[in-house]
């Protein structure tokens, strides 16, 4: 069965407001657990997907089922990461990382949990975070349990495919970089070290379970909140709405930066359809709240 990757908005969600006052005042009072989505890493390169431009409208991700069950998807999967990663791995932290990095040292967000794989609100600052999806930094054996560093895989892969260079049509927020099946060619995919089992990113694909502690432990986050705040997620799938249902029906006010509607609109007290980086600062600066500044590309 194919994920649920779509989200149509009924006619009568209302319409974004461009009003932070209800942010301002709900940070201001501390205690607050963010939730992101891709929306806030899009400023740093990496596409979202679903708004404009979106990596859906050309690329389906890989679902856990292709990849445990084909030699053939899992090549193509690590040709489409190993390039995607050399441009993903070296990603910033944009505005909106800083920003909830410089609310969390002043005591006013409580914890973040996150469903991108990127790992730039620990870059930007922020100390306690939940990956809920998991991180493309770390790779983990199928088969005996191991886990090691992206890094140490991605030397293998460069010694197993000398001269591996293909022209990318774009980079997906899943790290993978679009390639014709011609592109991916006889990429040799290499495996675990201790086992010579197959190697997974330490990430939650399309199709797969997040692990039940990891669930629980968002649901006490999200008990322990006074307010949950959303960034930059359409909410389009369960993973993430039901922690914004769970904050509805224990009373906790939900506010939502989202440019676009989202699948949480109606549990919310307000969607500020505002860019997150400059939002974010934004509620920063009226918080008396310094965010750092960013960090130039090399």
């Amino acid at each position: 069965m194919r994920p649920t990757l779509s989200w149509t908005p009924p006619a009568d969600l209302p319409p974004g407001s461009t009003d932070l006052e209800p942010v301002v005042d709900a940070l201001r009072a501390g205690g607050v657990l963010v939730l992101s989505g891709a929306g806030i890493s899009t400023e740093s390169g990496i596409p979202d997907y679903r708004g404009e431009g979106g990596s859906l409208s050309r690329h389906t991700p890989m679902t856990y089922q292709e990849f445990a069950a084909s030699a053939r998807a899992r090549r193509r999967y690590w040709a489409r990461s190993h390039l995607g990663w050399r441009t993903f791995g070296r990603a910033l932290p944009n505005a909106g990382h800083r920003a909830v990095a410089a609310l969390e040292a002043h005591g006013l967000v409580s914890a973040v949990i996150t469903q991108n794989v990127d790992g730039l609100h620990q870059r930007a600052g922020s100390g306690n975070v939940v990956e809920l999806h998991g991180s493309l930094a770390r790779v983990v054996c199928l088969t005996c349990g191991a886990a090691s560093p992206r890094a140490e895989l991605a030397r293998r892969l460069e010694e197993a495919n000398p001269g591996f260079s293909p022209t990318a049509a774009g980079i997906n927020p899943d790290g993978d970089a679009d390639l014709t099946d011609a592109q991916v060619g006889d990429f040799c995919v290499v495996p675990c070290t201790v086992c010579g089992g197959i190697l997974k990113p330490d990430v939650v694909f399309f199709g797969e379970a997040v692990p039940p502690r990891r669930v629980e432990h968002c649901r006490r986050l999200v008990r322990e909140a006074a307010c949950l705040l959303v960034l930059g997620s359409s909410l389009t799938v369960m993973s993430g709405l039901r922690f914004v249902r769970l904050a509805a029906q224990s009373g906790k006010p939900v506010l939502i930066i989202s440019r676009d509607p989202t699948r949480g609109d109606a549990h919310a007290l307000t969607r500020v359809a505002l860019p997150l980086g400059s939002a974010l600062t934004d509620v920063a600066e009226r918080l008396g709240v310094q965010v750092a500044e960013g960090v130039a590309a090399t």
